[in-house]
């Protein structure tokens, strides 16, 4: 991982993670009962709480693996892991000039069906306080949306539900 020269984007971006690429054979649980999937997740949600709120969507997808994952599923954490240490000098930094006007703009968007498993979409948003962000969120819509407009209202209600 190392020598790896991958890692510029937290998630492949025609990657499409579900539970028929977890590991089925005998062979292939016994690998990933080696492998540090849920250590190396945990520790992905740790930064994304902290300071990296750039990667709470690809986390959000490989966290629902922890229970059965497979190869494909370690490949896509390891990708996470080669972004943040190729991106290691970008962080969040908590400050502003407190004597600016406050400025609260709010940034979402929706991905449409994500999960494949159960047809949900993925709700992300960010709110930006003096150009430095206070909130975010990237999790599995609760309903199943028809079309893509709709994973996009679901995920604004969710948005304007936090700013209220």
């Amino acid at each position: 991982m190392d020598n790896s020269k991958r890692g510029s984007i937290p998630m492949q971006v025609d990657l499409h993670l579900s539970k028929t690429q977890c590991a089925t054979t005998s062979e292939e649980m016994k690998y990933m009962q080696n492998v540090p999937y849920t250590s190396a997740v945990g520790s992905i949600m740790y930064a994304v709480r902290c300071t990296r709120p750039d990667v709470a969507f690809a986390q959000n997808i490989t966290i629902r693996f922890q229970q059965n994952s497979g190869e494909a599923h370690w490949t896509a954490v390891k990708n996470i892991l080669k972004y943040l240490r190729n991106t290691k000098d970008t962080f969040l930094v908590y400050g502003g000039d407190p004597e600016a006007e406050l400025r609260v703009n709010c940034y979402c968007n929706a991905g449409f069906e994500t999960d494949r498993d159960e047809t949900k979409s993925q709700t992300g948003y960010v709110f930006v306080l003096n150009r430095g962000v206070v909130v975010w969120k990237s999790s599995k819509q609760s309903t199943t949306a028809q079309h893509a407009t709709e994973a996009e209202y679901i995920d604004a209600f969710e948005a304007v539900k936090e700013a209220v």
